[in-house]
């Protein structure tokens, strides 16, 4: 018994290593709400990792958060080790711009791999009369919640065109996944969302009982000329039979981004890499706005800051990066 015993206490010790450092290591990536696409691309993250545990170590979970800016600051801080966010956000944040504009530049910040477009989303009721920008002045507009990607894109936008978010309409924080409600049961007038297309949360809004429509945002070109992160995009309106809509929607956007810390060591980021781009036919099956995911595109496009050492690698074996 002695001796079946030891046996087994052996096992057990053997079973619980790793490849690395006799332990399974432990990797969190910060997404968005939960009806957004961020949370999306944790989830497909997550489970092609997992399924590789077993060869490569590493144990991954997708966590739900308040979305680019936070996901940065949790990574900078240590309490998270990849985040899903906005092209401009993370250059902004490595430069020490926008939220980071007391804080100075977060030159921890390491860019990994960019994922699909997104678009700056305006959403407004029939009734509230909102057909363009300029119509927003004594409404109430839900911008998102503080940490968020599309506050920092509403409030730029607005400023451009000499809108105070502050003074000329009623600015709310909510997170992107609460607006749609609050906003048919009659206590928003519109809310920004900036997400790739279809969303689980446009496609909510346009379907309660309070019709409502998208807003174009157009006469962009000074903002594009001096924010080379963003591009003009489209909103196909096919995907949203029920907005008031009859032609697609111009707006602006970026991409969607995954970021590190250096601090991350090389080895982690090169398996979550190496996960990732293995597994892209996988992925592409996993959400409509995933369906063009191209690997060239993902390594070349939308990022905008120093990329991480381990994820270098993988794209040089890979012939991704020359």
């Amino acid at each position: 018994m002695k001796r079946f015993a030891v046996f087994i206490a052996v096992v057990g010790v053997l079973v619980g290593c790793s490849r690395e450092g006799g332990k399974t290591r432990f990797a969190s990536v910060g997404t968005g709400a939960v009806t957004g696409v961020y949370y999306q691309v944790g989830q497909a993250i997550m489970n092609v990792m997992n399924e590789r545990t077993g060869t490569t170590g590493l144990k991954v979970t997708a966590e739900a958060t308040g979305g680019s800016v936070a996901n940065i600051n949790a990574i900078l801080a240590g309490d998270m080790d990849f985040g899903v966010c906005q092209s401009d956000t993370q250059y902004q944040a490595y430069h020490g711009q926008g939220e980071w504009q007391d804080k100075g530049p977060q030159e921890a910040l390491r860019s990994i791999c960019s994922f699909h477009s997104e678009a700056i989303t305006f959403v407004a009721t029939e009734a509230s009369g909102i057909r363009s920008l300029a119509d927003v002045k004594g409404k109430t507009i839900n911008i998102g919640n503080p940490g968020s990607g599309q506050r920092q894109n509403a409030t730029d936008i607005f400023r451009l065109i000499g809108i105070d978010p502050d003074k000329d309409f009623v600015a709310e924080g909510l997170k992107a996944s609460e607006a749609p409600k609050v906003m048919q049961d009659g206590q928003l007038d519109g809310f920004f969302y900036t997400v790739g297309h279809p969303a689980a949360a446009i496609i909510e809004a346009t379907a309660g009982r309070r019709p409502v429509r998208f807003v174009p945002i157009t006469g962009m070109e000074e903002f594009l000329a001096g924010h080379p992160y963003y591009v003009p995009v489209t909103i196909p309106i096919a995907l949203y039979p029920k907005a008031g809509n009859q032609e697609d929607v111009p707006t602006i956007g970026m991409l969607a981004t995954l970021v590190t810390s250096a601090a991350v060591d090389e080895e982690t980021v090169y398996q979550l890499t190496k996960g990732i781009f293995e597994n892209l036919d996988r992925i592409r099956e996993l959400h409509e706005a995933f369906r063009n995911l191209d690997a060239q595109k993902m390594v070349d496009q939308g990022n905008t800051i120093p990329r991480h050492p381990g994820a270098e690698r993988y794209f040089r074996e890979a012939g991704l990066l020359k």
